[in-house]
């Protein structure tokens, strides 16, 4: 396991660049950084509140999730959506509602070969003097590349995180943070209830997502830390990270798509491993 990035402010959202870097969000360091192999690193932008999932766009732009600040000492349920020029470093919000309604805590996206992007939002917590008192619902929502329209598919949801693609595009698959579950949506772009997958055993919460060239789902898994693999008819197995507990993410690069790297936010780094089968090229990376 090869580290590729560290010091870094709770690490999430790996996006393998063509280079071979890493661009990632920093969660609490409310910024998104470039990192290479043998330790050098930049930031590419400031961004506040709290950046989460990132992905390239098919406008070449980063886009993230913002979740307005959930899990540190700032302000929530101001949830957007943002992307980045990556060749001036100019943020711009592209939605910060759905529907009429705000989002809340959006956490992590996808595009399809259409250039739909899909993010789920994990729903705000709600704060008193004394701690969390309490946390609003999420859901699944469907946007247009270019900005112009976005739409919910599905709300009601304890805690939606991850999100991914099959491979032929006919499926959204999502993880429920607090429930353990993975969902299967059908990938269109109309309200719907989810079918569930599977259920990830143990002592688990679930993070963020990557799909394999074979369908395969590997969910970024906190607590007993590693990542777990789901099988598009619901096998479970678990692949151990020792000594941490917060594996949030994980993104497949490389010439061969087995490299793995997967974000260790407890520790604060980015590493990369070598995976046993190829991950899913995603559409608009180079």
């Amino acid at each position: 396991m090869d580290v590729i990035g560290q010091d870094l402010g709770f690490p999430e959202g790996p996006v393998v660049m063509a280079d071979g870097s890493v661009i990632v969000v920093e969660v609490m360091g409310q910024r998104v950084t470039r990192c290479w192999a043998g330790g050098r690193k930049e930031v590419v932008c400031a961004v506040p509140g709290g950046p989460n999932g990132a992905a390239i766009g098919p406008d070449g732009a980063l886009w993230l999730c913002n979740n307005g600040g959930i899990g540190y000492d700032g302000p929530r349920g101001e949830g957007r959506i943002e992307r980045i020029d990556l060749a001036t470093g100019r943020l711009e919000r592209v939605w910060d509602s759905c529907a009429g309604e705000p989002l809340g805590a959006p956490n992590d996206l996808v595009f399809d070969a259409a250039g739909q992007v899909w993010f789920t939002d994990m729903g705000p917590f709600h704060w008193a003097p004394w701690g969390m008192s309490g946390k609003a619902f999420g859901g699944l929502c469907c946007g247009s590349g270019d900005g112009s329209a976005v739409r919910r598919i599905n709300r009601g949801a304890i805690s939606y995180n991850g999100v991914g693609l099959s491979p032929d595009g006919r499926h959204v698959y999502v993880a429920d943070t607090y429930a353990a579950r993975v969902y299967r949506f059908d990938a269109r772009a109309e309200e719907q209830t989810p079918r569930f997958l599977a259920a990830i055993p143990g002592d688990a919460r679930l993070d963020s997502l990557a799909i394999t060239a074979a369908g395969n789902l590997c969910v970024a898994t906190l607590m007993n830390g590693g990542i777990s693999t789901v099988t598009p008819d619901g096998q479970v197995t678990h692949f151990p990270i020792a000594h941490e507990r917060h594996v949030t993410n994980i993104a497949f690069g490389g010439a061969d798509m087995r490299d793995a790297y997967v974000t260790l936010s407890g520790r604060g780094e980015v590493v990369r491993l070598r995976w046993a089968e190829p991950g899913l090229k995603l559409h608009f990376n180079a």
